[in-house]
């Protein structure tokens, strides 16, 4: 027999969690089902194991630029203590006991297990099948996307989920993919000593921000000892030794002990049962409306929506279904200002619409751009102060719709921009403010000035 509850949500992710939760404590009987770890990616494998990956790589590079600045230094890095931080403190060594007890302590009902849709407000979970008066909310995320490159199945490769567990460093690496998951773990991996090697396929690194973020980042990897190989087809893996062999179209190969595959990630909805509710399981993405509905009774957040594979993303449209599900009345999403991060050092921040974007929509834009090395702040913060502040103005409306903020602290100078990207703060308004000086912040004053020129 089945069994009757409010709400059930399959996919215990970020969004999930929080969605799931906030409707239990609210009263809702609300059941959770996750076959992994209830948190998804973002704690055990994801957004916060990485960023103390990257915080102790940044720690490092500070210590070794301390010559010139303020004294000598000998830096000697230890990968032990930071993969002992990610085990006992960021991820309780890949256990999800304590996520589990605080959902069921807002009074949720959780199952381990693969949930499927058996029809309309309906999930089967292993034997049991729940019926769901309210409905379902589907956050099944993603997963590392692995490309049928001839021979890599055949070798050992790490994902980002290997390269989080890692307890030792191999002395070399190849990182496929220069996106932000490939070059955040190859910056961290280069800074503890290992030889890396960055190959990507299209012509630049970071191929969804400006040009000039990839061009930076490339420049700045360079600097430190990393390879890159942009527009680099890989056409064959091996085993090489006791190490991986890469052939790139041309004949050259490169070699490393380890193999890193971050080539982006992907959605599996064919095992969710959408057919059953009349969906197309062979979609990428499952489509919604402004308010997470995907059917009737059937809301969707999170990756599988293709408006974002962030975390803040499934937050956001966490609380969008959440309202939905209770009856509230309230705004639908709005994707105008989706801001985005990657920690590589400098930090490469984005929000909005990039250049090429802007010009595809036929708007009538200009830019305008300023090095952080110019302002007073970059000055005062010397070496490590690559970066550059760039603005998209909609000219017609006199708003900005995209900016880009690359930095020490990229992602945090980008919140103003971000800010003013969604409320379409008039560009006017913007040059007439106060920047506090001397801060990072206020390079946006210097970039509004080079757009008045532009």
């Amino acid at each position: 027999m089945s069994e009757k509850v409010d709400v059930v949500v399959i996919g215990m992710g970020p969004g999930g969690e929080d969605l799931a939760g906030s409707l239990a404590q609210g009263g809702m009987r609300v059941v959770g089902v996750e076959s992994r770890l209830l948190g998804g990616e973002c704690p055990y494998f994801g957004c916060i194991p990485s960023k103390m990956m990257i915080r102790a790589g940044n720690m490092l590079a500070e210590g070794r630029r301390i010559p010139g600045h303020a004294g000598s230094s000998t830096i000697e890095a230890d990968w032990a203590p930071v993969a002992r931080r990610i085990r006992d403190e960021a991820t309780d060594n890949w256990d999800d006991k304590a996520a589990v007890e605080r959902f069921e302590a807002k009074g949720g009902i959780f199952v381990r297990g693969h949930g499927r849709l058996s029809g309309e407000r309906q999930v089967t979970v292993g034997d049991r099948v729940f019926d769901a008066s309210v409905g379902v909310v589907l956050n099944t995320g993603t997963r590392p996307a692995v490309p049928p490159i001839p021979g890599l199945a055949d070798v050992p490769y790490w994902t980002n989920r290997e390269a989080i567990k890692a307890e030792t460093l191999p002395a070399s690496m190849i990182v496929l993919g220069g996106g932000s998951i490939g070059v955040e773990l190859a910056h961290v991996f280069s800074r503890f000593g290992v030889r890396v090697t960055v190959v990507e396929a299209g012509d630049r690194l970071m191929a969804f921000d400006e040009p000039e973020a990839g061009e930076l980042i490339a420049n700045v990897f360079g600097h430190e000892g990393l390879v890159v190989r942009t527009s680099a087809r890989v056409v064959r893996v091996h085993a090489e030794g006791g190490g991986t062999a890469v052939e790139l179209e041309g004949g050259e190969q490169v070699v490393a002990d380890r193999l890193l595959v971050a080539t982006g990630r992907r959605t599996n909805l064919g095992d969710l049962g959408l057919e059953s509710v009349g969906l197309d399981p062979k979609a990428r993405f499952v489509e919604t409306d402004g308010h997470m509905r995907a059917g009737p009774g059937l809301w969707a957040i999170g990756d599988i929506t293709g408006h974002g594979m962030f975390t803040h993303m499934s937050m956001y449209h966490a609380g969008i279904a959440a309202a939905d599900i209770r009856g509230e009345e309230g705004p639908g999403a709005d994707y105008r200002a989706v801001p985005r991060v990657s920690f590589t050092d400098p930090e490469v921040g984005a929000v909005g619409m990039t250049e090429a974007a802007a010009r595809e929509k036929s708007l009538d834009i200009r830019t305008g751009i300023a090095q952080v090395r110019s302002s007073a702040r970059g000055f005062i913060h010397g070496v490590g102060n690559e970066g550059f502040i760039k603005l998209v103005e909609d000219r017609s409306r006199g708003v900005l719709v995209g900016a880009t903020s690359v930095g020490p602290t990229g992602g945090e100078v980008l919140s103003m921009l971000a800010l003013a990207v969604r409320t379409e703060v008039p560009v006017a308004t913007l040059r007439h403010m106060i920047y506090a000086y001397p801060t990072f912040h206020r390079g946006i004053e210097d970039a509004l000035r080079d757009l008045g020129s532009a």
